[in-house]
């Protein structure tokens, strides 16, 4: 399982990369299209739409189950991966190279809140014990 280090988490699974305009590139985790499993579907939300934090945004389907993504912070939706969405399968093949959203924050110190690379494995890793 691949957890770069120079990105944010969620205890979603999502992930989140700061861009230089200060946008967030959002995608779904390694860990969550492994637990997924195959992709089928993946329905992006409208471009100008605003979020709340934890807002449900991103529908994933895949052969074992259906899903959903979620806003890492307040914000509106700034562009849209058509590509993802179109080959559902390119999130499994590379999670973090198929992103599924851009996000211009609210508050940019939101960020600060999200999850680093370590804690995010001690989330996994929790979740693993209890099952």
């Amino acid at each position: 399982m691949i957890i770069p280090n120079e990105l944010k988490y969620t205890a979603t699974h999502e992930w989140a990369r700061v861009e230089a305009d200060g946008a967030l590139t959002v995608g779904i985790t390694d860990y969550a299209q492994e637990v997924l499993g195959d992709l089928v579907y993946v329905e992006l939300p409208e471009i100008g739409r605003k979020l709340a934090e934890r807002e449900s945004c991103v529908a994933l389907e895949s052969v074992k189950a259906a899903a959903e993504a979620y806003a890492p912070t307040a914000g509106s939706v700034v562009a849209v991966n058509a590509a993802a969405s179109a080959a559902p399968e390119s999130v499994n093949q590379d999670a973090y190279a198929a992103w599924l959203f851009r996000l211009a924050p609210e508050n940019a110190a939101d960020v600060d809140k999200l999850l680093d690379a370590d804690a995010y494995k001690a989330l996994i890793d929790a979740e693993a014990a209890t099952k």
